[in-house]
């Protein structure tokens, strides 16, 4: 379960080493554009430090690398795949090529390390107008590949467009990016809101987010962590309405009947569907600290 992910600098020891305690589902150890160039060697030994040493529970570990049009990027993954992080996310990925050519040299790695295929996975950070376009092809690139995330503001550049609180600018982005990961059959993560001292933007914004089908949302300041958790939760009404829903259709199959209904509404296979979804999300969260865990 991965509602939110928090940015965390890879040059900053005192948050990394509070990582686990930010209330995030997995934190993004940042070696790209949180980092100066002049810091880049510092924080790859600082994060392979972390992963080495510090046991971060439940919390997941994913490391944003630097890009494939930089110098940094294989030493990045030389430095980090043998503590294997649970994800790697290469940054400005634009097409099936780019996962492909990452894909193949962490594959070397696997095999120089005595690791299993597969080992590390992917989070594609999609922030380019030519990688939103080529989202499916890009999602579906390597069974490595596990979710795409979308990076507004870079995006928003790429588009020479004002980044808005309201995000109509990116609402094409959004649902293409959407369409793309549950085409494939991965996940899909909305990109951060960046007005740190708006309380009630973080919540629309991922309202707004969990309403186009995105699997969470990541954060750059953990103040805004427990609202995402909150939004990409089932709520008690939600859980309850789910397991109705389960009850009634039980019932029917014993009583060998096929159509059913609930409160005057037919009951079919996408609402069984969700369903199940919003259940097998309530015992998750039971799981890792009960309905609290928010």
């Amino acid at each position: 379960m991965r509602r939110s992910m928090l940015f965390l600098p890879g040059n900053t020891p005192n948050m990394i080493i509070h990582g686990d305690s930010l209330g995030a589902d997995a934190i993004i150890l940042d070696l790209e554009d949180a980092v100066a160039p002049d810091e880049k060697d510092a924080a790859r030994i600082l994060v392979r430090n972390a992963l080495q040493y510090q046991d971060f529970g439940r919390c997941e570990t994913i490391v944003r690398i630097n890009g494939l049009d930089t110098s940094e990027w294989q030493l990045d993954l030389q430095t980090l795949c043998p503590l294997q992080p649970d994800f790697i996310m290469p940054p400005k990925v634009g097409s099936a090529e780019d996962i492909l050519k990452i894909d193949h040299y962490l594959s070397q790695l696997e095999t120089q390390l005595h690791l299993p295929p597969n080992a590390v996975g992917l989070i594609a950070l999609l922030e380019t107008a030519l990688g939103i376009e080529n989202a499916f092809a890009i999602a579906s690139a390597s069974s490595r590949v596990k979710a795409l995330f979308l990076g507004g503001e870079d995006l928003t550049a790429d588009l020479h467009c004002q980044r808005t609180a309201k995000g109509e600018e990116i609402r094409y982005a959004r649902s293409r990016l959407v369409c793309a990961a549950r085409a494939a059959g991965i996940d899909a993560y909305d990109t951060p809101f960046t007005d740190v001292n708006d309380d009630e933007g973080i919540w629309e914004d991922a309202q707004f987010a969990r309403s186009l089908g995105f699997t969470g949302k990541a954060a750059i300041s953990p103040r805004h962590v427990k609202a995402i958790n909150q939004v990409f939760s089932p709520s008690e009404k939600e859980i309850a309405y789910a397991y109705e829903i389960m009850e009634v259709i039980q019932a029917a199959k014993e009583q060998g009947r096929g159509a059913v209904s609930l409160r005057g509404k037919m009951i079919d296979a996408p609402i069984v569907e969700r369903a199940k979804q919003t259940i097998a999300m309530a015992q998750a969260l039971q799981e890792i600290g009960g309905s609290n865990y928010v």
